[in-house]
């Protein structure tokens, strides 16, 4: 197995009514296949992990292993803050033939030190006999694994990689100078994936990717073949996409996104609630602007013109007004105070030739005459 490229972490979709969503999860895994992902991470934070029960984490994970077929590798997430637990996860998910590999993230709320830090990951690769991969994201988890902590880490048999989120690239620079050449740095921020691999990484960890495997997959393949000019075009096309996903919490944004494509229903569990409206007009802009949704067909144009016909006093005489005429009462060109018996209106006209026209077709019409509202 070589974790190399870009490995998509799965959102998990759910139907309405709060389940799992099997067949969107299926056609999800499929397609993301087919685009040419190079691997695949079921049941990491994006995928809502700490909302789903046990059975559902293993189902997720399953129902992931059997669309993939051995394919591409799977690297399945078994993470708690809890060391003891999270090494019983680790040894449930590894007993699993499809998984080729763990990832598991740093404790989350207890702030553990660093030397609590370093136990916590040595004790799951050593009840494990698959590779490790370890995740660091402290603004999710308020335990920051430093470069130093992450070398020891590297001697532990099994501990075959990290993610890393930190968001700090001098960090990123420390530890790709102090791991070995052969242990595995792969970005955990879609925006920073080029300079993670110009300095020694050897991928990323998507978010986006739900949504562009294709296009993700050619951007990691080209930086890792030195064709940055390639590899630029892509980034700097997407590099809005990647930034919008974070205008509030992940995987908000991305559900939001593959439900906009259908690929998913947009669906989420509690504490998670859907997007703001603000946010979201945001992110169907970014969505269309890079090609993924299509604009919203316009809806039909409103009819814009009526014509006002009376003959209650002297000569007949037709007006015409805009739909919007400040004298319509009704808001359809109706001038207010009309009266029935003595006058009509026309109408709806899709256009102003269309409407003076009807004026001139008008039998006993003298005076015919526009409201200022037309010019």
């Amino acid at each position: 197995m070589q974790l190399r490229g870009c490995g998509t972490a799965l959102v998990t979709p759910f139907s309405q009514d709060g389940a799992v969503d099997e067949n969107a999860l299926r056609s999800l895994v499929a397609w993301q296949v087919e685009s040419g992902i190079d691997f695949l991470i079921p049941c990491g934070t994006t995928g809502e992990t700490p909302t789903l029960t046990h059975d559902e984490w293993l189902r997720v994970i399953d129902l992931t292993i059997e669309v993939v077929a051995g394919r591409v590798p799977i690297v399945a997430g078994a993470t708690s803050n809890s060391t003891h637990e999270a090494v019983a996860k680790a040894k449930e998910v590894a007993s699993r033939p499809g998984v080729n590999a763990i990832l598991t993230a740093s404790p989350y709320y207890n702030k553990p030190t660093q030397e609590g830090q370093y136990r916590h990951f040595r004790a799951i690769a050593e009840a494990v006999d698959k590779p490790v991969i370890l995740y660091n994201v402290p603004g999710r988890t308020s335990a920051n694994l430093e470069p130093a902590t992450l070398t020891r880490l590297t001697e532990v048999p099994n501990i075959a990689g990290v993610k890393e989120a930190s968001g700090n690239m001098t960090q990123i620079a420390e530890v790709l100078n102090a791991v070995p050449d052969n242990f595995l740095v792969l970005s955990g921020d879609d925006a920073v994936t080029l300079p993670v691999i110009a300095l020694g990484g050897v991928g990323v960890i998507s978010v986006v990717s739900n949504e562009i495997p294709r296009e993700m997959a050619e951007m990691t393949r080209a930086a890792l073949t030195n064709d940055w000019t390639a590899a630029r075009a892509i980034h700097r096309k997407y590099l809005p996409l990647m930034l919008a996903n974070f205008i509030e919490s992940s995987p908000l944004p991305v559900k939001a996104v593959l439900a906009m494509m259908g690929k998913i229903e947009e669906a989420y569990r509690l504490p998670l609630l859907p997007m703001r409206r603000d946010t979201r007009s945001k992110l169907q802009k970014v969505a269309t602007d890079v090609g993924l949704i299509t604009k919203p067909a316009a809806p039909p144009a409103a009819a814009e013109f009526y014509v006002y016909e009376n003959w209650a006093a002297g000569p007949h005489k037709a007006m015409l007004h805009r739909a919007s005429c400040g004298q319509c009462s009704s808001g359809k060109g109706r001038p207010a105070g009309h009266d029935p018996n003595h006058s009509k209106w026309h109408g709806p006209y899709g256009n102003l030739a269309e409407a003076r026209e009807a004026t001139h077709q008008m039998p006993g019409v003298l005076i015919r005459s526009e409201c200022k509202c037309v010019g």
